[in-house]
């Protein structure tokens, strides 16, 4: 399982992009908690805080305790969904909570790590390419993987590892079709050189021109 990381929350009062900008100018983030059997809570949390949190962690699988000022408990959520602006994706703009329940399964995204050197890349000089980089999956809480690292280093030239082929633990469903490709090494591409047209009247490259004799006829047609 994931480590557990911890983030403070302040309860926020109004809403819209007013307030949402005016928050922002005094470095905070708007966010909001969910989850079932609850009314959603419009929070706000520190920028700063947030971007070295999610920098340290993956954030689609990491079960996060949330303390709210005021409250005696945390709330046990993950984060479902981050808006940042096109340019700066590393900067939020607002965060989505889902609180979540021991025992009741949720469904996150876990990152696929490839580990080692194929004998097709190392040997044959094939190129290593990986189709999946995170693998979708349901559990619950307690169960949800850090990880699933991927041992590449069997494969030859033009084979490839499919979903049916990882191994997770007990109580974890893979939510994928499991005939999808997760990586495969594949044959370098050899550009070929582009043909070199010859003009009517020039020479190819290493063609040697013709001795013309006095009369301008051509040498090869002398007796």
């Amino acid at each position: 399982m994931s480590e557990t990381k911890s983030l403070t929350a302040l309860k926020r009062e109004g809403t819209g992009k007013g307030v949402a900008r005016k928050l922002r100018q005094d470095g905070r983030v708007p966010a909001v908690l969910y989850g079932k059997e609850m009314e959603p809570v419009h929070l706000t949390v520190d920028a700063k805080e947030v971007e070295h949190l999610f920098h340290e962690i993956s954030w689609e699988n990491t079960v996060i305790d949330l303390r709210i000022e005021g409250e005696k408990k945390p709330h046990q959520i993950l984060v479902r969904e981050i808006q940042s602006p096109a340019d700066k994706p590393q900067v939020p703009l607002h965060i989505d909570f889902l609180r979540i329940q021991a025992g009741v399964a949720v469904d996150v995204e876990i990152p696929v790590n490839l580990v080692g050197v194929p004998v097709g890349v190392r040997v044959h000089g094939g190129v290593l390419e990986q189709i999946i980089h995170e693998l979708p999956v349901r559990c619950i809480p307690s169960l949800i993987p850090e990880s699933v690292e991927v041992d590449v280093s069997p494969l030859e030239l033009d084979e490839s590892l499919h979903v049916s082929d990882l191994t997770l633990g007990e109580g974890v469903e893979i939510t994928i079709d499991l005939q999808r490709t997760v990586c495969l090494v594949a044959t370098p591409r050899v550009e070929k050189e582009p043909e070199v047209e010859v003009e009517e009247g020039e020479l190819a490259e290493g063609e040697e021109p013709e001795e013309v004799g006095e009369e301008g006829e051509s040498k090869e047609n002398e007796d």
